[in-house]
């Protein structure tokens, strides 16, 4: 992000296919671990989302679940809220009890509505965190009950396509470090950050390829 004289703010820009290039080299240098990991699997080609509330929806969703469990109970959710877009207004418009067997607990349940009835609110508006640094972003979404750091931090990447996010406390990330760096133990998230350090402007690549390296791709 650019911080401009006087209090005009320039927020940071998504990352486009044209600096892939840039980031592919930049990784690859730093880190010759990464580096065959990253020939390994081929090209970049994540899988963006656009910044709305269904995509915050699912991350909420995905907590503490594997991918594919997640995957499973929110395409029951969407086949439940009319197989078509989740807007605030159709989660809540459903009953807490049509939703319960579909795999979600009550407070996840109770995590939702809170977003949804936020965000009908005025209180969270997406296009406004477009805009936003990645810090401001990390703490307006979690300043809503149930949206913790790894939440915030799968939206920053996957809906707002910021560059340089490290999602440390993912197990899905530890687990691969361990297998990639030969850890005898899951690595802590501190470790995970300070092997990253080299991977700066561009940990999300570097994540996005580490979640690729394992069997079941973390649920991508």
């Amino acid at each position: 992000m650019v911080l401009l004289k006087g209090r005009t703010r320039l927020g940071p820009r998504p990352f486009r296919t044209c600096c892939m290039r840039e980031a592919i080299r930049h990784l690859k240098s730093a880190d010759p671990v990464l580096g065959r990991i990253i020939r390994e699997i081929g090209p970049y080609r994540i899988e963006y989302s656009p910044p709305n509330y269904q995509t915050l929806a699912k991350a909420i969703v995905l907590q503490q679940l594997s991918g594919k469990v997640a995957a499973t109970i929110f395409r029951r959710l969407l086949a439940v809220a009319g197989d078509g877009e989740l807007t605030p207004e159709r989660l809540l418009a459903l009953d807490p009890r049509e939703l319960r067997p579909l795999g979600l607990s009550r407070q996840k349940i109770a995590y939702l509505r809170e977003a949804a009835e936020r965000v009908l609110a005025r209180q969270l508006n997406f296009a406004e965190l477009a805009r936003l640094p990645d810090e401001e972003v990390v703490r307006r979404l979690t300043a809503i009950r149930g949206i913790g750091l790894w939440t915030a931090q799968m939206f920053l990447i996957f809906a707002l396509r910021r560059p340089d996010v490290m999602p440390s406390q993912d197990l899905g990330i530890r687990a691969a470090v361990r297998r990639a760096y030969g850890f005898a133990r899951l690595p802590a998230p501190r470790e995970v950050e300070a092997l990253a350090e080299r991977w700066k402007p561009y940990r999300s690549v570097a994540s996005w390829y580490l979640w690729r390296s394992l069997e079941d791709q973390a649920g991508l």
